[in-house]
């Protein structure tokens, strides 16, 4: 170690370290909230300064062992105050940290150039200290709000977390090289010369570790809007596909009504009879449903109750279609279609063949279009951004179905909502009659 360097005071460190991490959690979304947030926060800070503090003249082997147990203090705060996963917790924590480090080099190579070693100047210093940190802590929080999804969530996988955990170690290792050795290639002999190497090289860390969470996030936008329109088109294909299944099916009906009459001319037994005129009401009754004004609205839901007779289920429908003669075919299909598949994969759940309900309603309100989609639900229901978490493991590749709703109805000016109301699940859709 380099004697005549005065090393960042320990109290600086852990106060870079703790205001990094409530940067990232300001742009998070909250687990803690009040004064249960602010009562650990503190805690934090006091936890992180006196271990720092205390752990400050111990051998150089223990460096590396408290370097990484200041960062797990770090990633205990932001994974207990922000509503985010394990591996999203790793990357924000390193990012802060690497942000904490540039900060806290630059304000003490500024602070050792103009005060150097003088002392009795705590005015002075403190000054100093907030102003530096002040002014490039605000300037990372403004250029991370930019980029944090409205959810506050990136759907980290392993691999870009491991990616992060290497940058910042190469980051660590390279500034600080030069406070453990000055005989390598790449340390400095200087006490200015070393101070330029470690925030330079911080710098350039906390840059590449930005650009890569631009390009994350750039990913993810392109990753869901694929999504989506994958969505789009899946919907409006079932809907070319049922509508000449239910094409095939109205032709097979007619052929089938004139075997009855045929039927009905031969001398048949009473019971037989009965059966036909059965038959010839069933047929009557399928034919007067799903008549809406509304051709593509009627395929979407003769395909959709088919599949509902098919799983026990009851779907009643109260619509007036001709109110989306207007709406394109492929938005009629992703609004209908993506919500009735939604309904139907979680009633089919239900073990009690009563309780398999759904309802669909499309009315017009005081200028304004509202659809409504009910269906029986029990548990918790979890919004994030608004809108339903995804049951499913693979969240990256999951949860964009009502994605797919929102993107269409925001077309026409409309709104999304989702609600519980005692033991339904209520989706509300609201768009104004005359942009459809």
């Amino acid at each position: 170690m380099i004697d005549v360097i005065p090393d960042i005071p320990r109290f600086y460190t852990a106060l870079a370290e703790w205001i990094a991490c409530m940067i990232y959690i300001s742009v998070l979304k909250k687990r803690l909230c009040g004064w249960k947030f602010y009562s650990f926060a503190a805690g934090i800070l006091i936890l992180q300064s006196v271990f720092l503090i205390v752990t400050k003249n111990l051998p150089i082997v223990f460096w590396i062992p408290c370097m990484i147990v200041a960062i797990g203090i770090m990633y205990l705060f932001i994974y207990m105050c922000c509503d985010i996963n394990p591996l999203e917790a790793g990357y924000f924590s390193v990012r802060a940290f690497v942000a904490a480090e540039f900060v806290a080099s630059l304000e003490w190579q500024v602070h050792f150039f103009f005060l150097g070693g003088e002392e009795n100047r705590l005015i002075l210093d403190l000054t100093l200290l907030v102003f530096i940190f002040a002014l490039l802590f605000l300037f990372i929080w403004f250029l991370e709000k930019r980029h944090i999804p409205d959810e506050g969530k990136l759907n980290i996988r392993q691999g870009e977390l491991w990616s992060t955990v290497l940058i910042g170690v190469a980051v660590f290792g390279i500034s600080n090289l030069s406070f453990v050795s000055s005989r390598t290639p790449f340390s400095g002999q200087y006490a200015q010369e070393i101070f330029n190497i470690r925030t330079l090289v911080d710098l350039g860390g906390f840059s590449i570790l930005y650009a890569y969470h631009i390009q994350l996030n750039d990913l993810r936008i392109k990753h869901e809007l694929k999504a989506v329109n994958d969505i789009l088109q899946n919907q409006y294909v079932q809907y070319q596909q049922s509508k000449e299944s239910i094409e095939m099916i109205n032709y097979k009906y007619h052929d089938l009504k004139n075997q009855i009459i045929a039927l009905r001319a031969e001398e048949d037994p009473e019971k037989r009879n009965a059966f036909l005129t059965q038959m010839e009401n069933e047929i009557k009754a399928y034919e007067a449903q799903n008549k809406t004004g509304n051709q593509v609205l009627d395929t979407v839901l003769t395909s959709k109750n088919m599949h509902c007779i098919k799983n026990g289920i009851t779907l009643t429908c109260v619509a007036d279609g001709s109110l989306l003669n207007g709406m394109d075919v492929i938005d009629i299909c992703t609004i209908f279609g993506n919500a009735l598949d939604n309904a139907i994969e979680y009633v089919q759940k239900i073990a009690d063949r009563e309780k398999r309900l759904i309802h669909v309603s499309l009315f017009s309100q005081k200028g304004f279009i509202m659809i409504r989609f009910e269906n029986y639900f029990e548990g918790e229901l979890n919004l994030e951004g608004g809108l339903p978490t995804t049951t499913k493991l693979d969240t990256f590749n999951h949860g964009y179905g009502l994605k797919s709703i929102r993107y269409s109805v925001q077309k026409y000016n409309g709104v999304v909502n989702v609600a519980k109301k005692d033991k339904w699940f209520e989706l509300k859709i609201l768009m104004p009659q005359q942009l459809v």
